[in-house]
């Protein structure tokens, strides 16, 4: 996802500092962290100990002992909603350079030790933020990596028509906001990258001062603390990077955008603007989601699956974790014979049915205990515990999720009728429909 003179590849070395060494600690780390056998307990809040070094690296620990396993994350706050027009995707290429090796340790080394010592690494970019567990490359390494990154998309995004449309989608929502473009960048920016490009991007955004590390599992902080604060107090402090202004301004009216693109069968997309993890209505639309969309029992399915046989799937979506307004969405996928348009409508009517008459105790009861449970089994996962307060860290704060079952418990009928009506309306909606096209078909308007 350039070339300059010495003196400037001599500062840019030095620069780099920062991030080899966040690779060589995470091994460090990794590999003397002592296992504990004390018992886990108490809400979150008391779980997780917090606490800033002085250069801004915020620290999170979670004393989990309840399997000798460890997790060590390195977030920083930035990924595509950071990225300036014409330069999108310089986030998700740092993230594959990260692999490339350091001069202290050459190219798939890292890896390797990793693996030798019973671990794995890895890495993810999205729009707010990065997770990393690598390091920066050398010069040699980013064309081949390049020509990687350029290929993942031709993969990932232009042979899949689901994932065409959802770019398509996104960029038609969000007509100012970064959220708009896509995380591993446009083709025509991902082929001008250069060098020099991910170079300044990572001088402006790789600080410890922009950075959270998360370390969760069998360990003891008092132990802990002290080699933390050893190998990663150094780091100096960086400028904080720039912040993100542009807001995207409300919807006046519905959007509509189609995609031809060679399958077998018409696929149907719908957002809707929605607030982020940080509004009091995103307790209820979690609910609303779950009402629509939370699996077979769900109306989606029912109606519109089930009892009108219009599709073989249908869903609903709505993830809060962002730094900015995000989305609300449906999807579903039209049987043969079946047109977008007739499952489109039949889940407006399920939405307007939510709209009309408040939803039974039974259901609302069913999605709060749903919520509840996949929040508390993620927790059995040491590394997705660690990745959920890395995640809410990096777009607001992980106590946001010590509060988290308990705006879900006071979740009423009226709270999710009130926000379907608020949030589910026509003028601010975008839907988008996948066109399917024979193969070898030419898309309408195209010349001989």
């Amino acid at each position: 996802m350039a070339r300059h003179g010495r003196g400037e590849r001599a500062a840019s070395r030095t620069g780099r500092a920062w991030v080899f060494r966040v690779r060589a600690v995470v091994l460090t780390l990794g590999l003397f962290l002592g296992l504990t056998a004390s018992a886990s307990a108490g809400t979150l809040a008391e779980r997780v100990f917090e606490t800033t070094l002085g250069n801004g690296l915020k620290v999170l620990i979670v004393e989990e002992p309840k399997a000798p396993v460890v997790t060590v994350q390195v977030w920083y706050k930035v990924g595509s909603r950071n990225e300036q027009v014409g330069k999108t995707g310089l986030s998700h290429m740092l993230e594959h350079m990260m692999f490339k090796g350091t001069p202290a340790i050459g190219p798939k080394q890292f890896d390797l030790l990793v693996t030798r010592n019973g671990g794995v690494d890895n890495a993810e970019t999205q729009m707010d933020f990065t997770g990393y567990y690598e390091d920066f490359a050398d010069e040699k390494e980013f064309e081949p990596e390049h020509r990687v990154v350029i290929e993942e998309r031709r993969l990932r995004i232009d042979d899949q028509p689901s994932n065409v449309l959802g770019e398509v989608m996104r960029a038609t929502a969000f007509l100012a906001h970064a959220y708009g473009r896509p995380t591993i960048g446009w083709p025509s920016d991902m082929q001008a990258c250069t060098q020099e490009d991910l170079v300044q991007h990572y001088h402006r955004y790789y600080a410890p001062n922009n950075a959270t590390l998360v370390v969760a599992g069998d360990v003891k902080k008092d132990a802990l603390l002290p080699k933390i604060q050893s190998l990663f107090g150094g780091i100096p402090r960086q400028p904080d990077p720039p912040k993100v202004i542009t807001q995207e301004p409300p919807q006046t009216g519905e959007r509509r955008v189609s995609v031809r693109k060679e399958a077998e069968l018409p696929l149907l997309f719908v957002v809707y603007h929605a607030p982020n993890l940080t509004h009091p209505d995103s307790f209820a639309l979690q609910v609303l989601a779950y009402i629509l969309g939370g699996g077979e029992s769900a109306r989606f399915h029912q109606k519109v699956v089930y009892e009108k046989q219009l599709a073989s799937y249908a869903g609903a979506d709505y993830n809060p974790v962002h730094v900015d307004p995000f989305l609300f969405g449906f999807s579903a996928g039209p049987l043969p014979g079946k047109t977008a348009e007739e499952v489109e409508q039949a889940l407006y009517a399920e939405v307007e049915r939510v709209q009309r008459e408040p939803v039974t105790d039974r259901e609302l009861q069913k999605a709060k205990n749903q919520i509840e449970a996949e929040f508390i089994f993620a927790q059995d996962s040491v590394h997705q515990l660690a990745e959920m307060l890395g995640r809410c860290e990096s777009v607001a704060s992980w106590k946001l999720l010590d509060g988290f079952l308990d705006g879900v418990s006071k979740v009423t009928a009226t709270d999710v009728q009130r926000v379907a009506q608020k949030y589910l309306v026509a003028d601010n909606r975008t839907a988008a429909i996948l066109i399917p096209m024979k193969a070898g078909a030419a898309p309408a308007g195209a010349g001989k």
